[in-house]
């Protein structure tokens, strides 16, 4: 009887180091997990800083791009009603002589 209590208490506690074999590891585990997270999280907010400046170059361009075409629909009209002027005068000229 008392071997096999001898037996039982040997197995118990080598049961016992195995949990704590265990829990070491799983310990460890977390930890990388945790320093995984970290990381992730890191370039998560990373990211998102370089959406946001990526939106307001973004919104730049869009406003530059109004800007070219507008300058250009300027110009357009600029040179349309220097023609204008130019036929004008050239009327002008003509009921004169």
């Amino acid at each position: 009887m008392a071997n096999q209590a001898q037996d039982t208490l040997q197995r118990l506690e080598a049961l016992a180091r195995q949990l704590i074999l265990q829990d070491k590891n799983l310990q460890e585990r977390c930890r990388e997990l945790e320093g995984q997270v970290a990381k992730c999280n890191a370039k998560i907010e990373e990211l998102v800083q370089k959406n946001g400046e990526l939106s307001t170059q973004y919104a730049n361009l869009k406003v530059a791009r109004m800007l070219e075409l507008s300058d250009s629909d300027t110009r357009n009209a600029r040179q349309r009603l220097s023609h204008l002027v130019r036929e004008v005068d050239k009327c002008i000229a003509l009921l004169k002589a």
